[in-house]
């Protein structure tokens, strides 16, 4: 008798929506959490090269918080290519003008580094506030206390 290997159908049906609150919660166990679900982790049929995730929205972004120094000691930085092109913001600056922008860049360092992780981040939406345009698709919350 031969085992088969099971091999899981991708629907895009299949996908559930899931929302999270991450009022309060640390910003880097949160975007664990988070990077799990958009990767499927979490459901028994997951394969590392499919994208059998969920939706995730999370809401209250501008209230999450970070241990030690972080928020003077950590800095985000972009080149331009060009000389004296190197833009540096710390993560308070960044906190205050797009709190949203921090969470979506701690979750895509926790994707896949290739078109599948380009594909998972997609499904993540990210707002500042309580509110959000995605009350169609009768979403699950998932707990982060």
């Amino acid at each position: 008798m031969r085992m088969r290997t099971f091999m899981p159908k991708v629907d895009a049906r299949d996908c559930r929506w899931v929302v999270v609150d991450v009022e309060g919660a640390v910003l880097g166990r949160a975007a664990v959490r988070v990077a799990n679900v958009l990767r499927g982790k979490n459901k028994p049929i997951f394969t590392p090269h499919l994208d059998t995730g969920d939706n995730v929205i999370v809401v209250n972004a501008s209230g999450l918080r970070v241990t030690g120094k972080k928020m003077w000691q950590k800095a985000y930085y972009r080149y331009s290519g060009y000389p004296g092109g190197l833009k540096k913001i710390d993560l308070a600056d960044q906190m205050a003008k797009r709190p949203e922008q921090v969470f979506i860049w701690a979750v895509k360092g926790m994707l896949p580094k290739n078109r599948l992780g380009r594909k998972m981040i997609k499904k993540l939406h990210v707002y500042a506030g309580p509110e959000h345009p995605h009350r169609a698709q009768k979403p699950v919350s998932l707990d982060m206390k």
